[in-house]
């Protein structure tokens, strides 16, 4: 067993319960909204397996993906084949970014940003996410907080057992062990997630993930958009554009304007 990124076996448990096209809070209907009048091309950084995607694609739009999991980017390919769909797909560490194009927009839904533990990593992404936006282009994420802080007691324990029936018969168990939590200072948390895949009552695969999210405040995060040259910063509640943020249980969407001159020598 070895830990992994997305691998395999996650990358099935995650097919299984963020299907395609499956709306997370309204997130797809508000990107979808956001995004209706773009002309140019739109990036999906950690494009996952492709649940936000491929909707946009359908309704018309010029959606290129960008993930570090080569797994997700193989499923993503395998569910836009099936659908008709050839979107650009780039297979890439976001803190070095180097893409061929420049974006009228780039959007991260479900909280993916939330996924860098490093907070200088994250740094390094949003100036290359800003690099690879046109003039004027925008930048459009959503972020979460915490739900409660971990109990000390409950940190390094094995708990809650989940099983998933894939189609040909198979079944995935997964477990979650917590092993470093604090939410409140560094912000951030690490799991493991143990998955094991079955077949006829035996053992034909195991997996492990090391799974860290790091938080930020909701004005923190806004602070450092215009620190990296983000401008006409906005934040919105529960994907209502003019809904203010009031407490810790919403979805808190950002949108970033870059006001720079045109970097040459990258084609649209």
């Amino acid at each position: 067993m070895s830990f992994s990124y997305y691998g395999e076996l996650c990358t099935e448990v995650y097919d299984l319960t963020k299907k395609i096209g499956q709306s997370i809070g309204g997130d797809i209907e508000y990107y979808r909204e956001k995004l209706k009048n773009c002309k140019g091309r739109i990036l999906e950084a950690m494009v996952g397996s492709g649940r936000v995607i491929i909707p946009l694609l359908e309704s018309g739009l010029i959606v290129d993906g960008v993930d570090y999991s080569h797994e997700m980017l193989a499923s993503c390919r395998k569910h836009c084949e099936e659908r008709g769909l050839h979107p650009e797909l780039f297979e890439e560490d976001l803190k070095a970014l180097s893409l061929p194009y420049k974006y009228e927009t780039i959007i991260i839904p479900a909280g993916s940003f939330l996924l860098i533990e490093d907070r200088e990593d994250a740094l390094k992404v949003l100036h290359r996410l800003y690099e690879h936006l046109e003039p004027g282009g925008k930048l459009i994420l959503d972020l979460f907080l915490p739900e409660q802080n971990i109990p000390e007691a409950d940190i390094g324990k094995w708990s809650g057992t989940s099983t998933y029936h894939l189609p040909n018969g198979d079944l995935i168990t997964m477990v979650s062990k917590c092993v470093e939590a604090d939410l409140f200072f560094k912000q951030s948390q690490v799991d493991y997630l143990k998955y094991e895949k079955w077949r006829n009552g035996a053992l034909i695969q195991t997996e492990l993930q090391r799974f860290a999210l790091r938080w930020y405040g909701v004005e923190e995060f806004k602070y450092i958009l215009q620190n990296v040259g983000f401008s006409e910063v906005a934040v919105w509640a529960d994907f209502e554009d003019g809904k203010k943020p009031t407490n810790r249980n919403q979805s808190f969407v950002y949108e970033a304007v870059k006001s720079c001159e045109v970097c040459p020598g990258v084609k649209r």
